[in-house]
């Protein structure tokens, strides 16, 4: 390396080395620390897969005498790795967090890790419609066991099931990092806060695009490059961004939405309409 070369990169290190360079792209954490991990994350939804639909995920040798066990040992493992995610994500989220009870945290994590898990039964039944929904709408599916395995639009939902009960617990952090794993997989992107009934299926799905305030009512079918898109609002009196407006649109039971059609703002779509490809929607739209 030669001197102008070495000068140049000494030069590039004391400027990065500033804190005004990095005083917003900043985290200090203290010791043992660890910062929410998507590798822990990915054996997390895998864990919940397995746990959901066994035989697909998970032992591959397991059968109705061992079912309980099975699961007895999975539930296990997800509680634990999934407190300890939550407790990375509480620290993350607070700011005082070096001065923080650890104790009162951990036992935070715990009860919010419990309170996730008992909503797997009821997680498993709508899955179950959400399967079938696909299956239905799809002719070129065999089976079900096809959509649970292999579609990349129920993979998507599954992501998204999980990922909203953690976002209705409050959790931080981990259920966006949940659902961004799905779109960097498949191409969907669910913000974890939409609500979204039972019975949806989404055909192909690349490029869709669910966002945070959305409202999906049941039998709501959508194929690839559908976009139910948030109004840009105009800033607050002192510039800055309004948040915490639902912005997104509402549709109804009963509703498919072809390709490429994008949906903005606070519309309603009633009950039984039928938006086709490669529409621009900005009113709403009864039966």
């Amino acid at each position: 390396m030669d001197k102008e070369t070495n000068t140049g990169i000494s030069l590039a290190i004391d400027r990065l080395s500033d804190e005004a360079s990095y005083q917003k792209l900043f985290h200090a954490y203290r010791d043992e620390e660890e910062l929410p991990s998507t590798k822990v994350l990915k054996e997390l939804v895998d864990l919940c897969r397995a746990i959901l639909f066994p035989g697909y995920y998970g032992p591959a040798r397991v059968c109705r005498q061992t079912i309980h066990f099975h699961t007895g040992v999975l539930v296990e493992q997800l509680h634990t790795l999934l407190s300890k995610e939550i407790y990375a994500g509480l620290c993350f989220a607070d700011p005082d967090c070096p001065e923080c009870n650890q104790a009162a945290l951990w036992s935070k994590a715990a009860s919010l890790s419990e309170s996730f898990i008992t909503t797997l039964p009821a997680m498993r039944d709508i899955l179950a419609t959400d399967a079938e929904a696909n299956y239905d709408a799809d002719p070129a599916a065999r089976n079900r066991s096809e959509v649970i395995f292999c579609y990349p639009g129920f993979r998507a939902i599954v992501n998204y099931r999980i990922a909203h009960e953690l976002y209705r617990l409050d959790v931080p952090y981990i259920p966006r990092i949940i659902t961004e794993m799905a779109h960097s997989e498949t191409g969907i992107d669910i913000h974890p806060g939409a609500e979204i009934g039972h019975h949806f299926a989404i055909d192909h799905g690349t490029g869709t695009v669910i966002g945070e305030t959305s409202i999906i009512g049941n039998y709501v079918r959508i194929f690839q490059g559908v976009s139910l898109a948030g109004e840009k609002l105009p800033p607050d009196e002192c510039g800055n961004t309004i948040r915490g407006i639902a912005r997104h649109p509402v549709i109804g039971d009963h509703v498919t939405i072809y390709s490429n059609a994008t949906l903005i703002g606070r519309i309603h779509i009633g009950d039984g309409v039928v938006i086709q490809g490669n529409q621009w929607v900005c009113h709403s739209i009864e039966k």
